[in-house]
């Protein structure tokens, strides 16, 4: 699996992961999916993750992550496979609400985007239940606990 990572870090915010992780967890949810990629995380504040959401999607606040594919013309092969917006407060406020520890609440959302960047979605039961499966065993693989089930931060 070959990734080129382009980080993005625009907020001031602290305890963010650092470039190594980011691109270990995209690397993993990439495996056996896509031999080479090309992805931007861009790691924001919450005006700007409220702001995208609006724009994009209608939100009237920040979200935790925002995933735009690149959807190449059929006679273009592209390596591109888009862009992962992740607010870092967002992150950090629902893994402290949800009692998880604060990287294995990164590492969820950059492989949820990623997924979402390689067509996975969670808008019908059926998609969201494969969505969360593939979730669940990759978080698994990284040394973290299921991200949906209840956590008690150690």
């Amino acid at each position: 699996m070959s990734l080129s990572l382009d980080l993005q870090i625009v907020t001031e915010d602290d305890n963010l992961p650092d470039e190594a992780s980011l691109r270990r967890w995209a690397e993993a949810a990439l495996e056996g999916r896509r031999e080479r990629a090309e992805i931007t995380i861009r790691l924001v504040g919450e005006a700007e993750g409220r702001a995208l959401n609006r724009q994009f999607r209608g939100g009237k606040r920040a979200t935790n992550v925002l995933s735009f594919p690149y959807h190449a013309p059929a006679v273009v092969v592209s390596e591109l496979l888009g862009d992962l917006v992740i607010c870092a407060p967002v992150v950090k406020a629902e893994a402290a609400e949800q009692g998880k520890a604060p990287m294995a609440h990164w590492a969820h959302m950059v492989v949820h985007g990623v997924l979402h960047l390689l067509g996975y979605d969670h808008q019908r039961e059926d998609e969201a239940g494969e969505m969360e499966r593939v979730e669940t065993a990759l978080m698994s693989q990284l040394g973290f606990p299921d991200p949906y089930r209840e956590q008690t931060q150690s």
